[in-house]
């Protein structure tokens, strides 16, 4: 850390009072869990149960419902995550995460996943952990323990998109809505190019303000005061081109979201109302041509480029999607004449030296103590604490590529198509299922 790390004062050795009581924390959530099972076993009634728990356990009897339910699951089909719980690796939230993912599955499809989920998490990072994290994985393993339900799940839980006003305090109430991935994804960026336009003609509101009111307004049918973006209901859609012509049904990715079933990219593709782009990269290696150049600010071309290929914010446990980030020079970029090491220059403005960051981990990367890097052409990140904890996580290719070496050595070339896959042939990734942390 150098000279840029700040004073401790005891911070550290608290920070791991904390882990302790993580795990701590942990192990009694899994003791819970185990015991309302062995209670819902016994009793054989549920619904009543529940009802007598409630004031015993001092939470809302629709609590008491889920928490009898995620033991029952956890005991039955997923004993490995449960072991994991109890020796603190992962809190009752976290479970919960993972079990609403396999709950489609059948009971011996979810040990499968269960099973495969311990293998991979052996030698997983601690960020791996993470619930948001853990829930993409368990995705990505769910699409491989049961490939063929995939497109059925994602049909039912089409059908049952709702809207949902939940009454809250201080004169506030909270409207959600449940909508197809791309939908929301879509209606997300529209509002949030529009708050932005409204913040750069020096509106007095904050982002969040402006993005609820612009929000408010289209829907009352009120005009924002100001006309959206040309691309701000953008959403990448990457789809290998076999399946886009439906001769197989490869995995496709949604960006901002994950895996989707080919049959649903292939609505997505060809609905006239959608808005998406996708990117054809190179076959061999599944990397996007490195546009250099010597100005600052980065090209549409460039940005566009460095959002497909890394999806999200590059920080371990951060998934805001890159769309919605900052560009970032992974090295400083100084011209020619404003370098150091006589005249050598920093970084170049392209696609090899730059990442997506959020403003907050964008600001956070220049704060006394942190040290961050992120490697953009191994998709490799890795950060140290301003008290000494580092986290290294690696970029997952978007789609499975198409052979195992490339044929040559960089790309050539790049072109927009309404349809095209993004392929990464790096040998050592190839087998590896890890989500983008």
């Amino acid at each position: 850390m150098g000279d840029d790390r700040v004073g401790d004062g005891g911070v550290g050795e608290r920070i791991e009072q904390l882990r302790g009581l993580r795990v701590r924390r942990a192990g009694l959530d899994a003791e819970e869990l185990a015991l309302l099972a062995d209670i819902s076993a016994a009793v054989g009634d549920d619904r009543g149960l529940a009802e007598e728990l409630t004031p015993v356990l001092r939470v809302s009897t629709r609590e008491v419902e889920r928490r009898i339910d995620d033991g029952k699951s956890l005991t039955r089909r997923m004993p490995q995550l449960l072991a994991s719980m109890r020796t603190g690796e992962l809190e009752a939230y976290g479970a919960r995460r993972v079990l609403t993912v396999v709950d489609p599955l059948n009971d011996d499809a979810a040990r499968q996943v269960d099973e495969v989920l311990a293998e991979k998490l052996v030698e997983a990072p601690e960020t791996a952990w993470q619930p948001g994290n853990l829930a993409q994985r368990v995705r990505r393993l769910v699409e491989k323990v049961d490939p063929g339900g995939q497109t059925e799940r994602a049909r039912r839980a089409r059908t049952e998109r709702k809207l949902e006003l939940t009454p809250g305090e201080h004169a506030m109430s909270s409207l959600e809505a449940h909508l197809p991935a791309e939908v929301a994804a879509a209606c997300y960026s529209r509002v949030d190019g529009m708050a932005r336009s409204l913040r750069r003609g020096r509106d007095g509101r904050t982002l969040e303000q402006l993005r609820a009111d612009v929000t408010a307004d289209l829907l009352l049918g009120r005009d924002p005061g100001v006309t959206p973006p040309e691309a701000a209901a953008m959403v990448y859609l990457h789809l290998p081109a076999d399946a886009a012509l439906s001769i197989s049904d490869e995995r496709c990715e949604l960006d901002g979201y994950g895996p989707i079933p080919a049959p649903i990219a292939r609505e997505i593709m060809t609905n006239a109302r959608s808005t998406w782009r996708a990117v054809l990269c190179d076959p061999g290696t599944g990397e996007p041509v490195d546009l250099g150049r010597t100005r600052r600010r980065p090209s549409a071309v460039i940005r566009d480029l460095v959002r497909v290929r890394d999806r999200e914010c590059v920080m371990p446990w951060c998934h805001r999607p890159a769309r919605h980030c900052d560009h970032d020079h992974q090295h400083p970029w100084a011209t020619p004449d404003t370098g150091t090491a006589g005249g050598a220059g920093g970084g170049s403005t392209s696609v090899a030296n730059g990442g997506p960051r959020c403003r907050r981990h964008h600001r956070l990367k220049d704060q006394p103590g942190w040290n961050t890097h992120y490697n953009p052409t191994h998709g490799i990140t890795r950060v140290t604490t301003p008290h000494g904890a580092t986290y290294t996580s690696r970029r997952e290719p978007v789609l499975t590529p198409s052979r195992t070496t490339p044929t040559r050595e960089a790309p050539t070339g790049r072109r927009t198509a309404r349809a095209g896959p993004a392929r990464d042939t790096n040998q050592e990734q190839q087998n590896n299922d890890t989500p983008p942390f």
